[in-house]
């Protein structure tokens, strides 16, 4: 129960700076999805109004997480992740196929993806098994075993999907806890090493020929400009048109001339950039690092352990995201189906960060008692 006083006093410390870089990514979002679909019509067209939906209805959720105190899921840190594995396993039996991946379920109207909600799912499950674990001095890869497997089992699933782009994102999340539970140096180098000798093993066995494809066209994106490399070509054409400055609002020829493919999924932000130019690509980064930033600042001075790794990940899940999409738009990093936070079109995605961003604001007003807690990780 959240007792009136209590919930008071936490409402004083109300991470205002949080919440405005949030909603302003939201709010671009928006008016930048409302161009990527001003070209087409029917549905297809209307899909910024869903996005507004899915933003209230993330908000809605958001906010009930704010007012609980982000310590009550500890207890509940198991049950989800067993739900969300649960949930994963149930997409190869209810899943309709889409594109060559079955990644969402469908009752009815609504349809949600599984994949997307692991991510907190995951982040929780690892808090409090590091929150009820604690290794002050230090922790080994024996030591991460049964949060490697954690990550292992959900990470599988989604893989085969196939979906390399979440997958990446897990595994991502769970180096990124790792890395700041004091793995001793040793550990951290064998790590690093057993990652080297596995990547051909990962080349030949895991990732498909579609991938292994995509991967080849980022070495050399001259060599299949028509096909495969269509989409990174046209994105970065998109992004330098764009300019210092842009072209301006619903102006962008790369966008209305229907050159650039998913632009309104993965590949929103050469929508944006050629719209608004470099500055505008500027000011958008800079929401992002600002949003990563300000959540590593309340991890640091979180009030225990599982409040700690718990905004650890969810910082994690934003960095990796927006790094991800916006180094495959740009041509730094090859193409996976990764969306841009809060700023992509879909509903699982836009409410798995809103709730991200609502567990990070649940610490930050709960964290005035204690110490900071990343020192003791």
């Amino acid at each position: 129960m959240i007792r009136g006083d209590s919930l008071s006093r936490d409402r004083d410390h109300f991470d205002w700076p949080l919440f405005i870089a949030a909603v302003s990514i939201a709010l671009l979002g928006v008016v930048n999805l409302y161009s990527a679909t001003s070209v087409y019509s029917g549905s297809r067209a209307e899909l910024y109004i869903s996005q507004v939906y899915w933003l209230f209805m993330g908000g809605i959720i958001g906010g009930v997480l704010i007012a609980i105190d982000y310590r009550h899921l500890e207890r509940l840190g198991y049950v989800l992740y067993t739900f969300g594995v649960f949930s994963l396993a149930l997409v190869f039996v209810l899943a309709r196929d889409v594109r060559g991946s079955a990644r969402w379920i469908e009752f009815g109207a609504f349809r949600f993806q599984p994949s997307e909600f692991m991510k907190i799912f995951l982040v929780i499950a690892l808090a409090k098994y590091l929150h009820d674990d604690p290794r002050n001095e230090g922790r080994t890869l024996r030591d991460l075993a049964i949060p490697a497997a954690l990550t292992a089992v959900p990470a599988l699933l989604v893989l085969k999907q196939p979906d390399l782009g979440t997958t990446l994102i897990l595994v991502f999340v769970f180096l990124t806890i790792a890395a700041v539970t004091r793995v001793r140096w040793r550990s951290a180098a064998l790590f690093v090493v057993s990652i080297v000798i596995a990547i051909p093993i990962i080349w030949e066995y895991v990732l498909l020929e579609y991938q292994r494809a995509r991967v080849l066209v980022f070495l050399h994106p001259e060599e299949d400009l028509l096909h495969r490399g269509w989409h990174a070509h046209h994105s970065r054409v998109a992004i330098g048109n764009g300019g210092l400055f842009g072209n301006g609002y619903l102006r962008g020829t790369q966008n209305q001339f229907l050159f650039l493919p998913d632009q309104f999924t993965d590949f929103p932000f050469p929508v944006f950039a050629e719209e608004w130019g470099f500055v505008g690509g500027v000011i958008l980064v800079c929401l992002y690092a600002f949003l990563v930033v300000w959540g590593i600042r309340i991890a640091s001075m979180a009030k225990d352990r599982f409040g700690a790794v718990l905004g650890v990940g969810c910082a994690a899940i934003i960095f990796w995201h927006a790094l991800i999409n916006l180094g495959m738009t740009s041509g730094v990093l090859p193409v996976v189906g990764v969306t841009l936070p809060l700023f992509s079109y879909g509903g699982s995605s836009v409410t798995t960060v809103m709730v991200a961003i609502a567990l990070l604001m649940s610490v930050s007003m709960r964290r005035y008692s204690g110490v900071a807690s990343l020192e003791r990780l």
